[in-house]
């Protein structure tokens, strides 16, 4: 008898257990989205320099009448020059919107070149000429950017600013006169100075760990050192692209 009425009680249970389904398993929780953009990087720039603030046309006249009038107009030209260089930054957490310290080196040149042109007192044209010379250098600056990271975070639009020094050198100087004659000159100047400038641009991320971006950069050259009261600082428009690389 009680034989029978354990077993009653194992096939009861049983029936229980079978009428309640299967024993539910333990649910993984997923990992969370991966973050894009953080932490150490590298980057590789290049881009156009595509304008100058070279100062404008002037027109010289000299009255005395030793010299009988004529006026000298000189006309800066605003060629299109080359920069490319490297990035090193840290990006600070993971929310939407993000701190980012960034050393932005780079070498920036372009092409000063000059016409001239002389004219009678009448405006009839005595003769014209030209100059080329070639300004190279190099740029090491600090930034703060504040980056941005909305939604899936690939698309990061961000701004900035910061400070920095430069190094300039002016190659010889080349004249052609108005008969076509070449002149050159051996030699340049050279100066170092304060630089800053103020950026805004954008990644795409192809990974977390990969961008492609698109960069605008206003870039000024100061002269602090030079003893003189006129402005002698020069203001850039530079535009690039490029490709980062962050770190775990």
């Amino acid at each position: 008898m009680k034989k029978l009425s354990v077993l009653t009680t194992l096939l009861f249970g049983l029936a229980v257990i079978s009428m309640a389904g299967p024993v539910p398993e333990y649910q993984q929780v997923a990992p969370p989205p991966p973050a894009y953009g953080t932490g150490f990087y590298g980057g590789l720039e290049l881009g156009a320099n595509v304008y100058q603030d070279l100062p404008g046309s002037k027109t010289f006249t000299d009255t005395d009448p030793e010299f009988f009038g004529d006026t000298l107009e000189v006309s800066p030209q605003h060629n299109v020059g080359f920069f490319g260089g490297l990035k090193l930054g840290y990006v600070f957490g993971t929310g939407v919107i993000r701190p980012t310290v960034e050393l932005d080196s780079f070498y920036n040149g372009f092409d000063t070149d000059t016409n001239f042109t002389l004219r009678e007192p009448d405006g009839d044209l005595i003769g014209s000429g030209s100059s080329s010379n070639r300004l190279n250098s190099g740029v090491w600056l600090g930034n703060f950017i504040l980056r941005f990271a909305p939604g899936n975070q690939k698309f990061q639009p961000y701004v900035g600013g910061g400070v920095g020094i430069y190094y300039a050198e002016l190659d010889g100087l080349s004249f052609t006169g108005p008969n076509g004659e070449t002149f050159n000159t051996g030699g340049g100047r050279s100066h170092t100075d304060l630089a800053w400038d103020i950026v805004a641009g954008s990644d795409y991320f192809f990974t977390p760990k990969v961008s492609a971006f698109i960069e605008y950069k206003f870039l000024e050259y100061t002269s602090t050192q030079w003893n003189t009261d006129q402005n002698r600082a020069l203001g850039q428009h530079l535009v690039g692209a490029g490709v980062r690389f962050f770190f775990p």
